[in-house]
């Protein structure tokens, strides 16, 4: 992925979304662009506008972190859309080579590298590990048992944005399907900003905009967002509501630990409790879990 075709994107497609109004600005019956203009944003961010034009080429690399701030303030820019833009100077300035994952040998049959810490003993909700591709790398049990759909099709590779876009138990799984996709791309838009150059990623990217139109026009639109509950149907428990929390590794850089919690004495609790029992049972290789409500 080339990063200043990502920044010339991100920056464009942000402008048009702001209207002369929002901005504080008159505007006018003469106008030609559904947004701001390149000498609109340049006046609010206090830059000429003809290092605005620079900048929205993609050119980000040594931007000081006041002239960063000085573009998210005057683009409207929420924490996510302003650590996008960080994140996207980084890459520029090429800082994203230590946090880079590294390369996967083709074996023939793909794994995905354990990371050092084993969510295993978190019992306080399904917790696992992913990369920024939304490979699951390793999983407490009580995780595994949550995303049975996910591993019960060998063709998602453990990947949760494969089963989000191309497979169709996703559907019942995100009563939400909507809000689960937005997210599962403003993870892989976050990965693209890090590690432009990840052949994985780039691949991973492919193979969904060539098999989903809805990933396609998603990825197109750029966006970047923060989310904190989700609802999910299981199929042996049925309807959960649950929060969750991303916690960055910071020993295995580009790694995120995710643990989800029900809300405490709510059915979703009670949901998990059902689950966690029913992962606990031996179950043979046919066993199918409960019907859920």
């Amino acid at each position: 992925m080339d990063n200043r075709e990502e920044v010339r994107e991100f920056l464009t497609s942000r402008r048009a979304k702001i209207t002369p109004e929002q901005a504080g600005l008159s505007s006018g019956s003469r106008r030609r662009v559904p947004g701001l203009r390149r000498s609109e944003v340049a006046a609010l961010a206090d830059l000429s506008v003809e290092y605005y034009a620079k900048l929205e080429r993609g050119n980000l690399a040594g931007v000081s972190p006041a002239v960063l701030e000085a573009l998210a303030r005057a683009l409207r820019f929420d924490d996510a859309e302003r650590a996008h833009l960080l994140n996207l100077a980084q890459a520029a300035d090429g800082s994203d080579a230590l946090t880079r994952p590294r390369r996967r040998r083709n074996t023939g049959q793909w794994k995905p590298q354990q990371p050092a810490v084993d969510p295993g003993p978190i019992t306080a909700g399904p917790a696992f590990v992913r990369n920024g591709r939304m490979d699951i790398l390793a999983a407490n049990q009580l995780a595994r048992a949550f995303y049975t759909d996910v591993y019960a099709t060998p063709a998602n590779q453990a990947n949760l944005a494969r089963f989000n876009f191309l497979d169709p138990a996703s559907r019942r799984f995100y009563p939400d399907w909507d809000q689960a996709a937005d997210i599962a791309v403003a993870i892989l838009r976050t990965e693209a900003s890090r590690n432009p150059h990840d052949k994985d990623l780039h691949d991973l990217v492919g193979e969904l905009s060539t098999c989903s139109d809805e990933f396609r026009t998603r990825w197109g639109a750029h966006n970047v967002r923060h989310h904190g509950t989700k609802r999910f149907h299981h199929q042996a428990v049925g309807h959960l509501t649950l929060a969750y929390e991303g916690l960055e590794m910071a020993a295995e850089p580009g790694l995120t630990l995710t643990i989800y919690t029900a809300e405490p004495a709510s059915p979703s609790e009670e949901g998990l409790r059902l689950l966690a029992s029913w992962a606990a049972t031996p179950q043979s290789p046919s066993a199918a879990p409960p019907s859920g409500s």
